[in-house]
């Protein structure tokens, strides 16, 4: 075969990988959206709406899937993985919070490296619904979250040396030990100001009927 020949079909292949890395990236960019979507209505507590949005997402998933058969070197990039990171953590997030349950990785349909990451950066979320509770007065939600919180970073810990294979581990494991901690001080302030008030209604209701 001449050199003509093979840089013909170089050619040929890059115009195929860039039309492909082209298609792969729109339907990225629609799944994080959709999963940003679907986060938010969760916090609405608009369950069905989050479901909703994660069927559109599952759909675009094996969409994406099929456009990156024979491209292996497009599917561990980075674009498809934060597609699949983010929608790890919407259907974690909301099953969490709906359903008292955790998805694996294979009901989900993705990687474990993109599922390990949205499971961290959840703990971010469980953060926003236990300030969330604490407005409201449900001190219980709150400590439940705080709660998973801590088991999620604890879990996360016994998988911190493979931060090299999974990027962005070790730093979103810090992040946890942080939010952590301030949620841990948010739940206990309310805890206390709650047992306080009950204490003065308490005290109230004897000095009345004194």
């Amino acid at each position: 075969m001449s050199l003509k020949r093979v840089i013909h079909d170089i050619r040929v292949e890059l115009k195929a990988k860039d039309r492909v890395r082209e298609e792969v990236l729109a339907v990225s960019r629609e799944i994080v959206r959709l999963s940003s979507e679907a986060i938010l209505s969760t916090h609405r507590n608009d369950y069905a709406g989050a479901k909703r949005r994660l069927v559109q997402i599952k759909k675009k998933i094996d969409r994406m899937d099929k456009l990156l058969q024979g491209w292996p070197e497009i599917a561990h990039s980075g674009a498809v993985y934060a597609a699949y990171q983010e929608f790890a953590e919407a259907a974690l997030l909301l099953n969490f919070i709906a359903e008292d349950k955790f998805p694996s990785p294979e009901e989900l349909g993705i990687p474990s490296i993109p599922y390990v990451l949205g499971l961290a950066d959840m703990v971010g979320e469980l953060r926003r619904k236990a300030l969330d509770s604490i407005r409201v007065g449900d001190l219980k939600t709150a400590e439940k979250c705080l709660v998973v919180m801590e088991d999620v970073q604890n879990l996360l810990m016994t998988l911190e040396h493979a931060h090299v294979i999974a990027k962005g581990l070790r730093r979103k494991i810090d992040v946890a030990r942080k939010l952590i901690e301030e949620t841990r001080g948010d739940v206990t302030t309310e805890a206390r100001r709650s047992l306080l008030e009950k204490s003065i209604k308490k005290l109230e209701k004897t000095v009345w009927r004194g």
